[in-house]
């Protein structure tokens, strides 16, 4: 919460084993635990069970097609069994389908600190769309929208347009209003992030004594 909130919190030292301060910077980025996956397949998840109340043929993690030949521009991604997070039909269209990929960066990063958020924001959908955006045009012949939040609970744009429309869906399908639609998506996706923030910055990163592994034991924060 407090990191949401953007307070400070107190460093609980220095790891003896690996020389990296236990700062909250660091819980958020250390990929140790699991816990940065952990972060982003929260937020996939209740958007896949989200979209799946509102559109239909949704699945999470669908393979995409062999690119067999086609000319994409460079630094599209090409290999075989590459996937992206979740497939809907009928969401921006009748009968549209749409994929999804979800991104969650610290913008405490040492990558993302020199840049304004906007800008931090851009560069992640940028990315994104540099990656999958063509291949999926072209070769799935759908549509394609990266979803970019900050740990600190923060919406790119793609994401901000893509919740008012899920809100709007919602909202013809189940009879609430659509500003109690939008609340309730926006509170638990909040909510789904200052959980898994709690995990980076509480979780344990080591091995059990007792799993016959090495002695790479050793706790952080």
């Amino acid at each position: 919460l407090k990191n949401v909130l953007e307070f400070s919190i107190v460093s609980s030292g220095i790891n003896a084993e690996y020389g990296e301060e236990n700062s909250i910077d660091h819980s958020m980025s250390c990929k140790r635990g699991g816990f940065v996956a952990v972060r982003h397949d929260c937020v996939r998840d209740f958007l896949t069970a989200e979209l799946d109340k509102v559109c239909y043929d949704t699945k999470a993690e669908p393979h995409l097609l062999e690119v067999r030949g086609a000319k994409l521009p460079p630094g599209t991604i090409t290999e075989d069994g590459a996937r992206l997070d979740i497939r809907t039909r009928g969401f921006w269209g009748p009968m549209d389908c749409t994929y999804f990929d979800v991104r969650v960066f610290n913008p405490r990063a040492q990558s993302n600190e020199t840049q304004d958020i906007p800008q931090t924001y851009a560069k992640h959908e940028e990315g994104k769309k540099k990656n999958y955006l063509h291949r999926i045009l072209e070769v799935e012949k759908a549509s394609f929208t990266p979803l970019v939040m900050s740990t600190t609970g923060g919406l790119g744009q793609e994401f901000s347009r893509t919740l008012k429309q899920l809100a709007d869906k919602k909202s013809r399908k189940t009879g609430y209003t659509y500003q109690e639609c939008i609340r309730y998506l926006r509170v638990r996706l909040s909510f789904s992030m200052v959980r898994s923030i709690t995990c980076s910055i509480r979780g344990y990163r080591g091995r059990n004594k007792n799993d016959g592994s090495s002695s790479d034991l050793y706790h952080t924060y």
